[in-house]
């Protein structure tokens, strides 16, 4: 007798259709996480070196935090905030002023998203119909690439590959393929690549675009952890705001991670496009947390400390996996370390880098991220919980210890 429920057949193509909920395939981080209880209940006495997770590990500052406290018990704020209160939407234009230098319409050029994660899903619902192509980087965020398939549109890769710095080949994509696209979305400081945009690269991508008639996506959720250079923003170019929008979040850059608050700014229209999307999708983010993140962008100098110690780890990262063989250098950007994945050990051989991270978390409980979309590389997070330096310098020596004694092959 089948257990399925009646509806079994109900259910959107887009989802799986009749078969939705049979599926064997196990997504990448499900399998880190099974592997992650499998290890520690093999090796209880054996610490996980945990360098998979991808969010920050402190709470938002103090003075974000006092903002959050006194806001939530004001009556004002016990309603909808549908698209985001005019406080918001300006301390986000003032911010960009500062930061950037660009300047914005705070009413009809920026509005806010609960999460940069909505609005790159509801942004192709403003754009894609069935047959139409969205141009996505990988390895990266896929939310854009569900959401056009959803709408019956086609997802065309374009793969960033060391050689290339870490960029998409615009050059190449087939001439079938540009006439169908309508949206191509890119994101930098780049996830999980660590690579940083130059204003070179944005003209070609605004070039791009408007010879291609293409609406871009700039994802910048990490565009405040970037070094070396201050940060940059697609709409600093002449032109960007013609083409497209940027998506600035909270997450990365204020250790605001589970407030779940973001902007889109750019072109009034595409703005105004994503805004009336989002009104039939949710009725805005709490106003007491938009005040919270207002009180954030008022001080972007709160992002400098945060900047300052992923920075500090990343070095000491850099300088960790040096010494165990891996090809590692600096990220121009995030909180990432892609490095290319080790091609065995001793007589044992990986076939990509999905084999050699689950034997980094076997042999060793040394959690990372696979990818294999333009290459076998492995993601190392430097946001692992540590208290201080001494910490840090402890967890960095445990690394080496442990993946020394592997004598990894590159």
């Amino acid at each position: 007798m089948s257990s399925d429920p009646w509806f079994q057949n109900l259910f959107a193509e887009r989802i799986g259709g009749v078969n939705y909920g049979k599926g064997t395939e196990i997504y990448k981080f499900e399998k880190i996480k099974r592997a992650k209880r499998s290890v520690l209940a093999a090796h209880p006495e054996r610490t996980l070196l945990d360098f998979g997770i991808g969010e920050n590990d402190d709470m938002a500052d103090p003075l974000v935090r006092e903002v959050a406290k006194r806001e939530i018990d004001k009556i004002e704020n016990r309603g909808y905030a549908d698209n985001g209160i005019a406080a918001f939407k300006e301390s986000a234009a003032n911010f960009m002023q500062k930061v950037f230098g660009v300047a914005l319409d705070a009413e009809k050029e920026i509005n806010h998203a609960i999460g940069s994660k909505p609005a790159l899903a509801m942004i192709p619902a403003a754009f894609i119909n069935p047959g139409d192509i969205t141009l996505m980087t990988v390895p990266g965020y896929p939310v854009a690439g569900t959401h056009t398939k959803y709408y019956g549109g086609k997802v065309h890769d374009l793969p960033l590959r060391e050689e290339n710095g870490f960029y998409p080949d615009l050059d190449g994509i087939p001439d079938d393929v540009k006439k169908k696209a309508k949206l191509l979305v890119i994101n930098y400081p780049n996830s999980p690549t660590g690579a940083i945009a130059t204003r070179d690269f944005y003209k070609r991508v605004i070039d791009f675009a408007m010879k291609n008639k293409i609406v871009v996506v700039q994802d910048a959720a990490h565009s405040l952890l970037s070094y070396g250079e201050p940060p940059l923003s697609f709409l600093q170019i002449d032109g960007a705001k013609e083409v497209g929008v940027e998506i600035h979040s909270m997450s990365k850059g204020f250790n605001m991670i589970g407030w779940r608050m973001a902007f889109v700014a750019g072109h009034a229209k595409v703005v105004q496009a994503f805004a009336d999307v989002k009104d039939n999708s949710d009725s805005g983010q709490f106003m007491a947390i938009q005040q919270a993140a207002k009180a954030a962008l008022d001080h972007p100098e709160l992002g400098d400390r945060i900047r300052a110690k992923y920075h500090r780890r990343l070095k000491k990262l850099v300088e960790a996996m040096n010494k165990v063989g891996f090809q590692a250098k600096m990220p121009g950007g995030t909180y990432f370390l892609y490095v290319k994945a080790p091609k065995g050990c001793g007589d044992r051989s990986f076939a990509n880098a999905e084999e050699a991270s689950q034997f980094l978390i076997g042999e060793q409980s040394v959690i990372c991220v696979p990818w294999d979309n333009a290459g076998a590389y492995l993601r190392f997070s430097v946001t692992y919980l540590a208290k201080d330096e001494r910490e840090e310098d402890a967890l960095m020596a445990e690394t080496v210890n442990r993946l020394g004694r592997l004598r990894l092959r590159f």
